[in-house]
C-alpha cells in the first residue's frame, strides 16, 4: 500500500490527482469544524461532553457515526453524507421496481447520468428535512437533552440554518463529485473514509485516558492489536472469490472465427460490500431517533436504556438484519437470468452445464451458498469489536465498531488498486514507447 502511494507521487499527473484529493479532503474538515449561525459553541461543547459521558453515550455515537463529529455540533457540513447515501440507496432499491429507472440503468452513461440526476434531488429533499428536523430538536432542547444551544428561537435564524446546512451537503456531493472526476477513488467513499478516520484519534486516547495507569496503557495496546487482526481478516475476506469458469463456443462472424476463449464470472464471498451494514444501521436508526424526540416517553428511557451498540438487543437485531439484508441486496444487485441470457446470445456456456435455465439455477445455486458465509461474515465483524469493547469496558463513545473498520478497509483498498491500475497503465505506456 505505501510502495503504491510512492510510486504515485513520482509520476506527475497521479501527484496532482492525489493533491487535489487531499484539498478537497481539507475543505471538507474544514467546513465540518465551523459552526452554523445561531449557534452557540460553548454552551454546545458542554452538551457535548456531558452527553458523551452520559447513560446515552452510545445513540449519540451512532447518530455523530458518519460525521465525524460534525453532526452534534450543528456546523456547516453537519449532515456529512448520510443523505447522498440515502438517496443513492432510494434510487438503486427504486430501480428494482419502478421500469422507467431500470431501461435508464440499460442505457450505459447517458442513463447513468439520468440516475445521478434523480439521486441530487433526492438528496436535496432528504437534506431540507433532515436539517429541519435537527435544528427543531436543538430549538426545542431534545438534541443531546440540553436547551439553550442557540442564541435565538425567531424564524429567521433558524431558517438559516436550515439553509446553511442543506448548502452545506450539496456542497459536499459537489466535491465528491470532483473527487471522482480529478481526483483519487470514489468521492463519496473518500469522504465517508475521512470522516470516521477523523474520530479515531480522539476514540482511542479515550481507551488510555479512561482507565489509568498502566492498565490504560495495556486496553490501549490490546484494542489497537484486535482492531489490526479484524482488518487482516477483513482484507482477506473481501479479496476472496469464487471464479465461476465460462467457455466460449467458437463461431463466424462475417469472414473471421471469433470465440474459443475460456473465461470466468468472479463471483466474491461478500458479493454486497458494506451496503447491508449501512441498511441495517438506518432500519436501527429510526427508534433512535424516536427516542431523541421524545426523551421522557416510556419508549424514549426504554431505547436510551437498552438499544445502543454496545447492548445486547441492539447487537442480535443488527446480526439478523445485516443477514437479511445481505440476500436481499445480492438478490437485486445480480440477476442471473440476465447472465444467463447474456452468456447463451453470444454463444458462451459453462462447463457442465447446459445454456438457458439451467445455468440461471446453477448461478443463482452458486450465489446463494457464497452469501451465506458471506452475510454471516459481515455480522460477526460488525459484532466483534463491540463485543470486545465490552470486555474491556471501554468507553461507549469509541467509534472503532465494524461498521467503520469495514467501510474504512473496503475505501482504502479499492483506492489502492485504483492507484496500482493507472500505475500499471503508464508503465505499459512507458514500455510501448
Amino acid at each position: 500500500m505505501l510502495s503504491a502511494f510512492a510510486s504515485a507521487l513520482k509520476t506527475p499527473e497521479l501527484r496532482k490527482k492525489i493533491f487535489f484529493t487531499l484539498g478537497m479532503l481539507l475543505v471538507f474538515r474544514l467546513g465540518s469544524s465551523i459552526p452554523s449561525p445561531n449557534v452557540n459553541v460553548q454552551a454546545l461543547d458542554v452538551c457535548v461532553a456531558s452527553a458523551s459521558a452520559g447513560p446515552q453515550a452510545g445513540l449519540y455515537s451512532m447518530i455523530n457515526l458518519f460525521s465525524g463529529g460534525a453532526l452534534l455540533r450543528l456546523t456547516v457540513f453537519a449532515l456529512g453524507v448520510m443523505p447522498y447515501i440515502t438517496a443513492s440507496i432510494i434510487l438503486q432499491l427504486l430501480t428494482v421496481v419502478i421500469p422507467r429507472l431500470e431501461s435508464l440503468k440499460k442505457e450505459g452513461a447517458a442513463g447513468q447520468a439520468k440516475i445521478t440526476q434523480y439521486t441530487r434531488y433526492v438528496t436535496l429533499v432528504l437534506a431540507l428535512l433532515q436539517a429541519a428536523g435537527f435544528v427543531t430538536m436543538a430549538r426545542t432542547g431534545q438534541l443531546l437533552n440540553c436547551p439553550g444551544i442557540l442564541y435565538t428561537e425567531e424564524i429567521f435564524p433558524l431558517v438559516t440554518m436550515v439553509l446553511t446546512m442543506t448548502a452545506g451537503t450539496v456542497v459536499i456531493m459537489w466535491m465528491g463529485e470532483l473527487i471522482t472526476e480529478r481526483g483519487i477513488g470514489n468521492g463519496m467513499s473518500v469522504l465517508i473514509f475521512t470522516q470516521i478516520a477523523a474520530s479515531f484519534p480522539a476514540g482511542l486516547w479515550s481507551i488510555k485516558e479512561g482507565h489509568p495507569g498502566a492498565t490504560g496503557w495495556f486496553l490501549f495496546a490490546a484494542v489497537t492489536a484486535i482492531g489490526l487482526i479484524v482488518m487482516l481478516g477483513i482484507l482477506f475476506i473481501e479479496q476472496g472469490q469464487r471464479r465461476v469458469p465460462v467457455q466460449y463456443a467458437k463461431r463466424m462472424v462475417g469472414r473471421r472465427l471469433v470465440g474459443g476463449s475460456t473465461t470466468y464470472i468472479p463471483l466474491k464471498v461478500n458479493q454486497s460490500g458494506v451496503i447491508p451494514v449501512i441498511f441495517a444501521s438506518s432500519i436501527l436508526y429510526l427508534p433512535t431517533l424516536v427516542a431523541l424526540f421524545r426523551p421522557e416517553s416510556g419508549f424514549g428511557q426504554w431505547i436510551g436504556a437498552n438499544f445502543n451498540p454496545n447492548g445486547w438487543v441492539y447487537g442480535v437485531a443488527q446480526f439478523f438484519l445485516i443477514i437479511a439484508f445481505c440476500y436481499f441486496y445480492v438478490a437485486i444487485s445480480f440477476n442471473a437470468e440476465e447472465v444467463s441470457d447474456n452468456m447463451k446470445k453470444y454463444g458462451g456456456f459453462i462447463p457442465g452445464i447446459r445454456a438457458g435455465k439451467p445455468t440461471e439455477r446453477y448461478l443463482t445455486y452458486v450465489l446463494n451458498r457464497l452469501t451465506a458465509p458471506g452475510s454471516f461474515y459481515l455480522a460477526v465483524i460488525s459484532l466483534l469489536p463491540t463485543l470486545a469493547f465490552i470486555a474491556v469496558q471501554a468507553n461507549q463513545n469509541f467509534p472503532f465498531g465494524g461498521t467503520s473498520i469495514l467501510i474504512i478497509v473496503g475505501v482504502a483498498l479499492d483506492t489502492v488498486k485504483r492507484i496500482e491500475s493507472q500505475l500499471q497503465q503508464r508503465n505499459y505506456e512507458g514500455f510501448l514507447r
